[in-house]
């Protein structure tokens, strides 16, 4: 075989930063990143972003160097994407503080709404169902961060999870506050209202679940290489004949149910907003498999079965 030669470049001053000679033509961009650590160990794999242009997306881990569109003497830009945090660990350092957070205002806590004896307790057992509900969506997406999840990437910039951790949190400290408040008053349409939203929710928390475990079963043994998830016996999965993100579609309708079920501003807000991120997320992805996948079916759309 004819052997490689690889120029690594700056991404922004096109300075050299190493050259590699005699590189295998069947080598990965990950043993590239590899052999460049070794030149560079700050810059471990995680950190580094490799492209065939300065101002184009990074080359994935598992692309093969004579695939490329390069010569025998390849140029590749390597950018710092700074220091990285395994999806993980980001994941439960997410769910675990609403999870927490919550049980401050449910408790009541003396410093959060007072001393008097009327806050210790609420009279409305719509405010236990609620708190269970919420602690049951926190606990699934950690026992599914643990157990179910396999991340095609495997970190995040950490500068990053100080911004997510806000969101996460802060909205979980806002509508508890509101919805374990004194003055908190149940749904207008009582028991009916909250049978309705806690049916639902199930319902979305079931199609969420297996959705992730469907997505799951397509990266078994460490196969990391994308596919056309496509629906299975599991009649929640039935949802990918209409749309390519069901695991967003359910998760909406988990929030617009818990938004049902508390009849709270902050919980709509946060439903909208969850609303808006994941419909972005969704058509990303959407995208993503139109561009890679001729075959993909064309009825689907991102997140809104016929709609969006």
């Amino acid at each position: 075989f004819v052997s490689h030669q690889v120029e690594i470049l700056d991404w922004e001053t096109k300075k050299q930063l190493c050259f590699l000679d005699k590189v295998e033509p069947n080598a990965t961009i990950r043993e590239i990143r590899l052999m460049f650590h070794k030149l560079y160990p700050r810059w471990y794999p995680a950190r580094q972003s490799i492209k065939l242009d300065p101002k184009g997306k990074s080359l994935r881990d598992e692309e093969i160097l004579q695939h490329l569109p390069v010569g025998t003497t390849a140029t590749l830009y390597f950018k710092d994407l700074g220091p990285q945090i395994g999806w993980t660990t980001v994941f439960l350092i997410e769910y675990t503080g609403p999870l927490f957070i919550y049980f401050l205002f449910y408790f009541r806590m003396t410093f959060v709404y007072g001393l008097d004896e009327r806050f210790t307790s609420s009279p409305h057992p719509v405010v236990n169902l609620a708190c269970i509900c919420h602690s049951f969506h926190y606990i699934k997406r950690l026992i599914e961060t643990v157990f179910v999840h396999r991340f095609s990437r495997g970190t995040m910039p950490l500068r990053k999870i100080v911004k997510n951790c806000l969101y996460y949190w802060g909205f979980a400290a806002w509508l508890a506050y509101y919805i374990n408040h004194p003055l908190y008053t149940p749904p207008s349409y009582g028991k009916k209202q909250i049978n309705f939203a806690v049916i639902m929710f199930l319902l979305c928390e079931a199609g969420n679940f297996s959705i992730h475990v469907a997505l799951s079963d397509l990266r078994r043994n460490g196969f990391k290489t994308r596919k056309i998830p496509y629906p299975t016996k599991n009649p929640f999965t039935w949802l990918f004949f209409f749309v390519s993100c069901p695991n967003y579609t359910y998760e909406v309708g988990t929030w617009i149910s818990f938004t049902i079920m508390t009849q709270c501003v902050p919980v709509g807000l946060f439903t909208l907003l969850c609303f808006i991120q994941m419909t972005i997320w969704a058509k990303d992805k959407h995208c993503t498999y139109l561009r890679e996948f001729k075959d993909y079916p064309s009825h689907r759309m991102p997140i809104i079965p016929f709609l969006l």
